[in-house]
Order: structure tokens, then sequence, then C-alpha cells
């Protein structure tokens, strides 16, 4: 088999090629739940103020009610 072939069989091989393929995806998803989770102005903030305001509001329900 000359040189040739031999690179050009590599360059025609694809047997590895999802496994990378995979890795960028599963990188990239990585990423992008970071940037909507991290931070004062995420995704995540935005959660912990929502439950903050549920919680307080509950409480006030229930202070409410006991004092009735």
């Amino acid at each position: 088999m000359s040189i040739f072939q031999t690179v050009k069989n590599f360059i025609n091989d694809e047997r590895g090629v999802t496994a990378i393929e995979y890795a960028v995806l599963g990188v990239a998803i990585s990423a992008i739940m970071l940037a909507l989770f991290s931070g004062q102005t995420g995704l995540g903030a935005s959660l912990q103020n929502a439950f903050a305001q549920i919680v307080a509001q509950l409480d006030a329900a229930i202070l409410a009610a006991q004092s009735q």
C-alpha cells in the first residue's frame, strides 16, 4: 500500500468523528447552561427572586390566617 493510499484512507476514516461531535455538543450545552444559570442577571437569579416572592407571600398568608 502506498503512502498516498494510506493518507487517503486516513482522511476518509470517520470512525472517531461521532465521538468528537458528541464532545463538541456537550461542551456547547454546558456553556449555554452556565451562561443561563450564572451571574446576577441570569435565569438562576430570576428563579431565586421568583421563589423568594412566593415564599414571602405564603408566609404572609399563613400569618394572616393564624391571626383570624
